[in-house]
């Protein structure tokens, strides 16, 4: 009887060591592919998605040392989770670039428009000062537009330093805040559009 005990134990933890033995290929595979398909995203998700891919690769570290420990199941798991995060992230990656090319576009179009107008607000102060307003602009107006060019002018400096630094879509929202103040200072001024 004792016997019987023991074969059917050992026939159980070989049946076990073969079944673990049996996940650890598709484990590995799994886990080789979903690393693959994120090398193949991390220098762009680097820069467009960082939050995204700091959560995936520490999920890959997760799973390699799921697989040290030879939790097998463990490592399909994350694998397969991982395999998931990838695709997320290229799709992230692909949309921000696209925001990031039409921003460049924008930014292109903006830095010849918005300049000419901070020139001609800059002639028309520069006019206005020291002289006697014109009907159309009183006092409060005049004070309000001045303060509205330093605005343009400090947020157009910020906007080409975003540009330079490589952050078009930063860069791109600035420009356009520049761009609606002027019109607003072009208005307070008595100008007609630029």
């Amino acid at each position: 009887m004792q016997v019987s005990k023991t074969l059917i134990a050992i026939a159980a933890s070989t049946l076990l060591f073969a079944g673990c033995a049996n996940n650890e290929d598709p484990a590995r595979q799994s886990l080789a592919a979903a690393e693959a398909s994120l090398a193949e995203i991390r220098v762009d998700a680097a820069k467009f998605a960082p939050e995204e891919l700091q959560t995936a690769e520490a999920r890959l570290a997760k799973a390699k040392e799921n697989l040290a420990k030879e939790e097998y199941k463990d490592v399909l798991g994350d694998a397969t989770q991982l395999s998931k995060e990838a695709a997320s992230i290229k799709e992230l990656v692909v949309s921000k670039q696209t925001q990031a090319v039409a921003a460049t576009h924008e930014w292109e179009a903006l830095s010849e428009e918005v300049p000419k107008m901070v020139k001609a607000i800059e002639f028309r102060v520069g006019t206005l000062s020291g002289s006697k307003l014109p009907t159309e602009v009183n006092k409060e107006a005049f004070e309000s537009a001045k303060a509205g060019l330093a605005l343009m002018k400090s947020l157009w400096a910020e906007a080409s330093a975003a540009f330079n630094a490589g952050n078009t879509l930063e860069a791109a929202d600035k420009a356009r805040m520049v761009q609606a103040k002027g019109e607003e200072v072009i208005g307070q001024l008595g100008m007609s559009p630029v």
